[in-house]
């Protein structure tokens, strides 16, 4: 089944032709020229959304705040022609999972859009897998679930790879820099403590998992079944 994407941009050709090229990679798109009519629709839970920071009405902050606060887990690609690296910092606090500055090539966000949707959902193609369990924890990576016992864990997109990473991993140790490679890609702009920072996170929320800080290097999550 195609992957559906809420495509937010208020430059009417602009909103054209990333349709145009989205849908010839195969998604289902859905587009608005600003902000009040999009957020109308967060509740459709569309598999990807692509937002410009500069709408004519509500800004794209204001957008990725309603959408988070509905389903933390849904992906944001954040598009802006202003002041690059302020509002890529920003973005990313808010929760973006990519950033695009303008302008850019059409193929450039298909490119991203693709590694981006793999990532969050995985190959199709794949065969299904079963639910992984760990110690007390039990995690589905198809349907992006953790669960201790019957009660579901609510984690961030981040904060649910970097533990499926680790599980993977599990009793070796990784590098702040290969988790950023993995989790935040190779084009992540920014400083190797928002690593540190979803660890904490993590450790809170799934407290009975032993990750082990290797100071000045890395992480280990250290499991003996």
């Amino acid at each position: 089944m195609s992957k559906r994407i809420y495509l937010v941009e208020d430059e009417k050709s602009l909103n054209i032709l990333l349709e145009k090229y989205l849908q010839r990679e195969g998604y289902e798109v859905t587009t608005f020229l600003n902000g009040n009519s999009a957020i109308e629709r967060i509740k459709d839970l569309p598999d990807l959304w692509i937002l410009d920071i500069m709408l004519p009405d509500i800004d794209g902050y204001e957008l990725i705040k309603a959408i988070k606060e509905y389903n933390k887990k849904t992906p944001v690609i954040f598009m802006s022609a202003r002041n690059e690296e302020l509002d890529r910092v920003v973005g990313l606090e808010l929760g973006s999972d990519d950033y695009l500055s303008k302008p850019f090539l059409p193929r450039e966000l298909v490119i991203r859009t693709n590694k981006l949707m793999e990532r969050i959902y995985g190959n199709e193609n794949d065969e299904p897998e079963d639910m992984l369990s760990i110690g007390e924890y039990r995690i589905s990576k198809r349907q992006r679930t953790v669960f201790e016992g019957d009660n579901e864990i609510q984690l961030t997109n981040k904060e649910f790879e970097l533990l499926n990473y680790l599980v993977k991993n599990k009793n070796i140790l990784v590098s702040r820099e290969q988790i950023l490679n993995s989790i935040w890609g190779e084009n992540y702009f920014g400083s190797d403590r928002v690593v540190d920072d979803t660890i904490r996170r993590l450790r809170k929320k799934v407290n009975k998992l032993n990750i082990e800080t290797v100071y000045g290097y890395g992480y280990k999550l250290v499991f003996k079944s």
